[in-house]
């Protein structure tokens, strides 16, 4: 068996969804029977790229308490540019203020800053295109949003690997009266769009649970306030991982539309509960695996045309039972053994 080092990067204190994929990896890893650790690359505050990336460059990977690596899974911009013989490329994704948020991120800048982001954005594109061309046994993404995004900025293939849900004590204790809502609170994950979907005439009568925190919590608090929405919608704040499984146990259904997403565990937990997700047609990740009135719903990201998919949720308990089973059906073809074994045996 192989001794395989896990490798992704992290802001200091933030706990995102590729450390959960890293972490499951490396148990993944060793229930297949391969010694796995994970290491995490230094991390810069923005603006210090450079000085990231080549901290990275000369991280050493090669040994693992003394004594040599088989295999490096890196996942997280920039880990892929550690320098191993045998290293496997799991992308989650690159800086994407540079890439297919640069319009949105770059909108926001000075003429001077703009210019000065223009140059470092080039560069990052370069050291990222020689990293996927020269460092890389194999080059899996974790969607085809992912995929799609290395071949249009960088040109390079790649081949889709899903990750499935974290491992978590997954139930389904019945289909209850709300819709539930998970993630960051965050303008990019779209809460507000899920607020005005549920002030719309059709969705008068949907309660809405939203867990999370983030930057925009308190705007958002406010405006469900505005929105007549405090009778109905309730901000449960940061919840456990024990809370997470207990709501998606009992909601109706889950609602997820951010926009552009790399990949999104919601969907995956959501199924993994036999849980329909209702999501719209730009929501990247999520829009590749829920199914249209097979496993979930997907919409129009308009609030009236989403209102009334979760009204047709929150009205036929039946519906969101049998979308429900078919989206844990799809949740059970994802497995980690599956992924391991697919990232350990890659050659290109």
């Amino acid at each position: 068996m192989a001794r395989v080092a896990v490798v992704t990067s992290s802001p200091p204190m933030v706990e995102g969804g590729h450390l959960v994929i890293a972490r499951a990896l490396v148990d993944a890893l060793g229930a297949e029977g391969h010694e796995a650790g994970l290491i995490t690359t230094p991390s810069n505050r923005f603006g210090r790229q450079g000085a990231e990336y080549l901290a990275t460059w000369l991280t050493d990977v090669t040994q693992m308490g003394g004594r040599p690596v088989d295999r490096v899974i890196s996942l997280r911009f920039p880990s892929y540019a550690v320098r191993h013989p045998s290293q496997v490329c799991w992308l989650n994704h690159t800086m994407r203020e540079y890439y297919d948020l640069w319009d949105e991120f770059a909108g926001r800048l000075s003429p001077q800053g703009k210019l000065k982001e223009g140059v470092r954005r080039g560069l990052i594109h370069a050291a990222d295109t020689y990293c996927f061309k020269h460092h890389l046994k194999a080059l899996y993404a974790q969607s085809r949003t992912v995929q799609e995004r290395l071949q249009r900025w960088n040109g390079v293939p790649s081949q889709v690997l899903y990750p499935p849900a974290p491992p978590r004590a997954y139930r389904c204790d019945g289909y209850g009266d709300f819709i539930f809502v998970v993630s960051r609170l965050e303008p990019l994950k779209r809460i507000d769009l899920i607020l005005r979907a549920l002030a719309t005439g059709a969705a008068r009568d949907v309660r809405c649970v939203i867990a999370g925190s983030g930057d925009g919590e308190a705007s958002l608090r406010a405006e469900a306030v505005r929105l007549g929405l405090d009778g109905r919608v309730t901000f449960a704040g940061r919840i456990s991982d024990d809370q997470l499984v207990d709501y998606l146990a009992t909601c109706r259904a889950v609602c997820f539309v951010p926009k552009r997403e790399d990949y999104g565990f919601v969907t995956v937990e959501a199924f993994s509960a036999a849980k329909a997700v209702v999501t719209v047609d730009d929501s990247g990740g999520p829009a590749e695996l829920v199914v249209d009135g097979v496993n979930g719903r997907i919409t129009a990201p308009d609030a009236t045309a989403l209102g009334e998919a979760l009204a047709a949720l929150a009205s036929d308990r039946a519906l969101a039972e049998r979308l429900g089973q078919q989206a844990r059906a799809t949740a059970a073809s994802l497995r980690w053994a599956d992924v391991a074994r697919t990232l350990v045996s890659a050659n290109g």
